[in-house]
């Protein structure tokens, strides 16, 4: 997905995954939702920072991914925290099965958005776990690249 693309509206996104993890790949993934799901990520209330996906029998899923409730569906309303399945094809799931089982690595949702036809998508990152030491170098990084800029600004 391009940053600049207009038609899309950031519902969620992970900040802290980047920090955490070493991106590898990344994948959008469709969601399926209640009615009640959709309308309220419409109104902005949900986070996926404490969530992870799952590769289980077969099936590509997000895991305790918070969308708040709907206050306007009183009966047909949903659990915040569900299990909701993800809509990836079968090469993907299987790159994610055995990128997970074999290598090791880490499903992390990134970003939680709307697409230009108005449906919910998520972007799935195929990660590693950093150690702390790369933490601190990512953090400096970060820092110098920071102070570069004001140096650049003021001059």
């Amino acid at each position: 997905m391009k940053k600049s693309d207009p038609n899309s509206k950031l519902i969620a996104e992970n900040r802290r995954a980047r920090f955490d993890y070493a991106i590898e790949d990344d994948i959008e993934a469709g969601i399926m939702l209640l009615g009640s799901e959709v309308k309220s990520l419409r109104q902005g209330g949900s986070n996926i920072a404490d969530s992870y996906a799952s590769v289980e029998d077969g099936e590509l899923w997000l895991i305790n991914g918070y969308i708040a409730p709907y206050l306007q569906a009183k009966t047909w309303g949903h659990e915040e925290r569900r299990k909701r399945k993800l809509l990836v094809n079968r090469r993907e799931l299987a790159r994610m099965w055995s990128a997970t089982k074999r290598e090791g690595m880490t499903l992390v949702p990134l970003r939680m958005y709307f697409n230009d036809r108005g449906m919910v998508k998520i972007r799935i990152g195929i990660a590693k776990g950093k150690k702390i030491s790369d933490k601190r170098e990512t953090s400096a990084k970060r820092d110098w690249n920071r102070q570069k800029a004001r140096l650049l600004k003021q001059g």
